[in-house]
């Protein structure tokens, strides 16, 4: 067994390498199954909230950018596009499962604020007490050095820490934490469950992840100490196989759980 099998409200993360190809256009498929599986979760009676990437990398595609916006107006101009387009999609499969979206776009300035992080925390939970799917996002089209989070997986844990989440699950294009970069040692052995973050931990987290995102296993890594430190349990699992979130929360052993009881 496993933390996850009893809790009760869940963040789950989705990277931009999830939801796109390399194309940057939107992986249908992907996304069909990412809403279908997290309505069908709660359904169970848990709560979900869903922490998406993508509104960069599904502008730059929608507008015809040859390549990654790189300028921070261009960034900010393709997150305002893409956001559309995501939101639209979300909205669309969703409804289908007669499940009801809300957006909310976060700055660090906000969070940081008690007031304003009163606020946030107030809306938080008022949708979900009238059982809307939250889908949060940094606001990209007004965020600038001083107010950014950097990267959704740290967005994701402040979120887990700002609605008293049990887990946070984070999908990811790997299968969880190597004891290696499995990209240059393809034996390194998956480690299955990390009790605390260590200086070996963070030591063994390698750079950047894909072209289409930001982040990497050493942001991974940050998001998990944010999330321990809050009392969250949290998981590293491979976006391509979604099916398997239903073992980690049925409690058998998926990915790299982090913090929380070690698997029977």
């Amino acid at each position: 067994m496993n933390s996850f099998q009893n809790a009760r409200r869940i963040v789950f993360k989705v990277g931009s390498s999830s939801l796109t190809y390399e194309t940057g256009l939107i992986n249908i498929r992907q996304i069909e199954q990412l809403c279908r599986i997290l309505a069908d979760i709660k359904n169970s009676g848990r709560d979900v909230i869903l922490v998406s990437s993508g509104s960069i990398a599904v502008g730059t595609a929608k507008l015809g950018l040859k390549a990654r916006a790189r300028s921070m107006p261009e960034k900010q101009a393709a997150a305002a596009v893409g956001q559309c387009e995501l939101m639209y999609l979300y909205d669309k499969h969703f409804s289908e499962y007669h499940h009801k979206v809300a957006q909310i776009l976060l700055t660090r300035d906000v969070v940081e604020d008690p007031l304003r992080k009163q606020n946030v925390q107030n809306t938080f939970e008022s949708l979900l007490r009238m059982g809307a799917i939250p889908v949060v996002n940094e606001n990209d089209t007004v965020s600038t050095e001083e107010i950014e989070f950097g990267d959704n997986d740290t967005l994701s844990a402040i979120v887990a820490s700002l609605t008293g989440a049990d887990a946070l699950v984070l999908l990811s294009d790997i299968d969880g934490l190597y004891e290696k970069n499995p990209a240059e040692c393809p034996g390194a052995p998956l480690i299955p469950h990390v009790p605390a973050i260590t200086p070996y931990i963070e030591s063994i987290a390698g750079g950047a992840g894909s072209s289409r995102g930001t982040g990497g296993m050493a942001t991974k890594i940050s998001a998990a100490k944010i999330a321990l430190g809050c009392g969250c349990v949290m998981a590293i699992v491979n976006g391509s196989k979604l099916e398997t979130l239903y073992s980690l929360l049925e409690g058998r052993q998926v990915g790299t759980t982090f913090g929380g009881d070690l698997y029977d």
